[in-house]
């Protein structure tokens, strides 16, 4: 890479893209030259069009200037997969009129990418499928996100119709304070001007925001966590029953099985490990050791419901006898209900 200027080049133009003010030692180091190899790369970017602002003194570094026009972003192999497949997701997010220009801009990038970049996101996007509900009709529009979202930056009222979950509508005047997102869903956590206490809005049954022309001093979020009090006040917490296996496998064996699962590792040994795994009730805690069972034999530790619930589970599972094989057809037990 010394000995590359272009290639040197666009590390450095990379590097200078996250906008952070990067010392001109430290780039010296990032990029194994010297701090006057620097300074000339730093002029080839000015002359290529990138402002490239700079200070002087023992001090002294560079950083790409905001708010100009800059010419094509270079990203590194793991940032271009990354974006791709936020592109892809972003298509399936419930903002009204995204999926199309997520997908103009995924096919763009898509074409630029090398085939090994490609494989990788190929694979991700074939592996994995958004589950939707039936009843999804909390489409968000584009243009009430933006307002709400700038109002939240700004710290200015805004006004809007909303209609309540079972039907009544009502014009409000909020402070509003942070956007979050839940799924497909968005809500607004703001303070209600005229109840006179914090509120939760869901962006999709909220219509015409408009900014009211007057600024807020912003109010502490209860708890300081703007997520924690919109999963509160939606009752959305679910309760986690947790539970202790013994597996028969190493931990790297059972990595590929353990990464769909909320789990914690206890103790691991060079040929066992002890996990902790949580759920939301038994029954899908039994379905969790199933899981794990098809990969290594599994022991429930606790609690000794648990442990009760899968042994319920084994004596009801049963291997189905071969009853479609022609040496067994006449003596299947099965048959009539096989419709044979």
């Amino acid at each position: 890479m010394r000995n590359d200027p272009t290639g040197r080049a666009l590390q450095l133009l990379s590097l200078l893209q996250t906008h952070r003010f990067w010392r001109s030692a430290e780039l010296s180091a990032r990029l194994e030259v010297t701090e006057r190899t620097v300074r000339r790369d730093v002029d080839r970017l000015r002359d290529l069009g990138y402002p490239v602002d700079s200070t002087s003194g023992k001090y002294g570094g560079y950083r790409l200037a905001t708010g100009a026009h800059v010419p094509p972003l270079v990203l590194d192999d793991d940032e271009a997969v990354a974006v791709a497949v936020g592109l892809r997701y972003a298509a399936e997010a419930a903002i009204d009129g995204i999926e199309e220009t997520s997908l103009r801009a995924l096919t763009k990038i898509e074409t630029l990418l090398p085939h090994r970049l490609r494989r990788r996101v190929s694979a991700l996007h074939s592996s994995v499928i958004s589950m939707r509900r039936a009843d999804d009709n909390d489409i968000v529009d584009p243009e009430a996100l933006s307002v709400l979202a700038a109002a939240c930056r700004d710290h200015e009222h805004v006004r809007f119709d909303y209609r309540r979950g079972d039907g009544e509508s009502s014009r409000r005047l909020v402070e509003p304070h942070q956007l979050v997102t839940a799924g497909r869903r968005w809500y607004l956590l703001a303070w209600d001007q005229h109840r006179g206490d914090w509120r939760t809005f869901r962006l999709d049954r909220l219509w015409e925001p408009r900014l009211a022309g007057s600024h807020f001093t912003p109010r502490e979020i209860p708890g300081g966590d703007a997520a924690g009090f919109v999963a509160s006040s939606l009752g959305a917490t679910p309760r986690h029953l947790d539970a202790k296996l013994a597996i028969e496998a190493t931990f790297a064996e059972l990595e590929g099985v353990l990464r769909w699962i909320d789990h914690t590792p206890i103790e691991l040994g060079p040929n066992f490990s002890v996990v902790e795994i949580r759920g939301e009730d038994l029954g899908r805690l039994a379905m969790t050791v199933a899981r794990i069972a098809l990969t290594a034999p599994v022991t429930v530790i606790e609690p000794a419901e648990l442990a009760d619930t899968v042994r319920q589970l084994a004596i009801h599972l049963r291997i189905s006898p071969p009853c479609r094989s022609l040496v067994y057809r006449d003596t299947c037990p099965f048959r009539s209900e096989l419709g044979e």
